[in-house]
């Protein structure tokens, strides 16, 4: 099945000289043909996410084809109109795969807005919602190495595609023959005749004055600051620095090797923010610029990593630290400026710290938890505009450096999170304060909560099955102790099961069905394990507490060494 798959594609797979390259090239690798093709790269709510290649495991303009083919297809069924709005970021091919998902779109019959350049995955959440549309995608594998690329897939709400939806997509490419039955049209054609128009300019400036609203120290000296910037790359060059000029940051340093768009990220070899090799060139550019905070974001301009100056050095801070800091200042402030919402609501993911709750509570602020996935953040806002309660949303994040400080998107967004720690690093430095010291201020208060990630590649079809065997394992033979203490909890999210392993109660988890499993200890430490959603990894997220820095970190380490011999690595 496999050869013959492979020998179809030699033969039909004439749009990209890149992939007749590469299926020649492959002739003689049994391993490699297989690779490619042993699956179909899987389509979720996440959309689409895997290498640059060729076959059907891989992402390419014909992968691509068939996906766009089935969103075609949802949206003609629940639209007689349908509106498409599409976005891609600087990956490899990123134009060309949005380009042919716009022409695909166009030969279904379905109006499509599409960016005259890359955009971060915000604005295209945005342009959904601002444009009205059925449906939208952004081209982007994130924070990835550059050999991935992906194909994010929202719904009308500027959310991520929802489950029922992505099925009704799959149900459809299951269908498609791959070759012969995806639409298309030129898409220069399609533009003249109208059927793919570009975003203008007006919707650009029209996002970045939704963010400027959501200023919370607007009286905070920007001025000041000094701040090194690199956009690794990607697509928050623009928009960032945009947005940082209209709060009147002025000093402002952009990482003249990153600045400008490039796939292959030469300088960044993983264009991920919550590594401090992402930093180095930022790093090098310190020593002489001394800027008092050094500011990173993603290809796609959705997440965002910071350092700032303590102690002579500069400190990366995790997405936990700088949530943390961030709900704390924005309930503060707009609690001094008489703008928080009588009932304020947050929302946070199951992994992220329990320190929150704490800030929340301190505020009389609810805290919601939700799924590991920015868009369950997205969902809940959504339930409050339904009921015309938006204004109680002041403030979303996730542990992986999501933030969400208004609710003009449905998506995390590395640009109003840029603004808010722009204001953040200058009200403290007028106190005479730093982050580092302000979040130890937040630890003497309400404890040291201590968390990391762990994360373990498990590649191809055997990394598959890998994954699948200790998920397996730890369902069905849970930890009775972990690092010496007794699991009071066992949190089974896809059986929706909780149960209570002190009084012997099971109750049921009203989130949505996962593969996350989440284990509680009687001292208040945890962990949290969960296949990634876009990686082939196994993810572990530990957590401890305790009343001081040092013993929280001693039982952190021990967390991480007993729950990596838990997962068998």
């Amino acid at each position: 099945m496999i050869k013959e798959q492979y020998e179809l594609w030699c033969e039909k797979a004439v749009k990209d000289p890149d992939l007749v390259k590469e299926l020649k090239a492959i002739s003689d690798d049994e391993e490699a043909i297989s690779d490619a093709f042993y699956k179909d790269l899987e389509f979720g709510t996440g959309g689409l996410r895997g290498v640059i290649g060729a076959g059907t495991n891989r992402m390419n303009v014909y992968t691509v084809g068939k996906a766009s083919q089935g969103l075609a297809a949802y949206v003609n069924s629940v639209s007689q109109n349908g509106k498409i709005a599409v976005a891609y970021d600087s990956r490899i091919k990123s134009e060309l795969f949005a380009k042919t998902a716009a022409s695909i779109f166009a030969a279904n019959g379905i109006k499509v807005y599409i960016y005259k350049e890359l955009m971060p995955t915000p604005m295209l959440s945005f342009a959904v919602r601002r444009l009205e549309c059925d449906a939208g995608v952004v081209v982007t594998a994130s924070h990835n190495p550059a050999k991935y690329n992906g194909y994010k897939a929202y719904g009308p709400d500027g959310c991520q595609l929802g489950l029922e939806a992505a099925d009704y997509v799959l149900s459809i490419m299951n269908k498609v023959d791959i070759f012969d039955d995806v639409k298309t049209v030129d898409f220069d054609k399609a533009v003249a005749d109208g059927k793919i128009e570009y975003i203008g300019d007006d919707i650009i400036e029209e996002y970045l004055e939704c963010v400027l609203a959501c200023r919370v120290a607007p009286d905070a000296d920007v001025e000041s600051l000094k701040v090194i910037y690199t956009p690794l790359h990607g697509s928050g060059n623009k928009p960032v620095r945009s947005i940082l000029k209209k709060i009147g940051v002025k000093n402002v340093t952009v990482v003249p090797e990153q600045e400008l768009p490039d796939g292959n990220f030469p300088t960044a070899p993983y264009p991920n923010p919550e590594i401090r090799q992402a930093f180095e060139c930022a790093l090098k550019l310190a020593d002489t610029a001394e800027p008092d905070l050094l500011l990173a974001t993603d290809p796609d301009c959705d997440r965002v990593g910071i350092a700032v100056l303590d102690a002579g050095e500069y400190k990366l801070l995790s997405g936990n630290d700088v949530g943390a800091l961030l709900l704390d200042f924005v309930l503060a402030r707009r609690t001094e400026n008489g703008t928080l919402p009588q009932n304020p609501i947050a929302v946070k993911t199951i992994v992220s710290t329990e320190l929150c709750r704490k800030i929340a509570a301190n505020y009389n602020c609810e805290l919601i938890d939700v799924l590991t996935g920015f868009k369950f953040i997205g969902e809940q806002i959504t339930k409050l505009e339904e009921k015309g309660e938006e204004n109680r949303f002041v403030f979303g994040f996730e542990e992986s450096y999501g933030y969400l400080g208004g609710t003009y998107v449905r998506d995390k967004d590395a640009v109003i999170a840029s603004m808010l720690i722009c204001e953040m690093v200058a009200y403290y430095k007028a106190k005479g304060l730093n982050l580092v010291e302000v979040l130890d201020g937040l630890y003497k208060k309400y404890g040291y909560y201590m968390c990391s990630q762990k994360s373990f590649t498990c590649e191809g079809e055997s990394g598959m099955n890998q994954i699948k065997g200790i998920m397996e394992s730890l369902r069905n033979n849970p930890p009775e102790t972990v690092n010496g203490e007794k699991v009071i909890r066992f949190d089974d999210y896809e059986t929706s099961v909780s149960h209570d392993l002190v009084n012997k109660e099971n109750k049921k988890i009203t989130l949505p069905v996962s593969n996350v499993l989440c284990y509680y200890m009687e001292d208040g430490s945890s962990l949290i394990v969960r296949p990634s959603g876009t990686e082939p990894k196994i993810k572990l997220y530990i957590g401890s507490v305790d009343k001081t820095a040092e013993a929280a970190r001693e039982k952190l380490s021990a967390l991480e060494q007993d729950g990596t011999k838990l997962l068998g690595f």
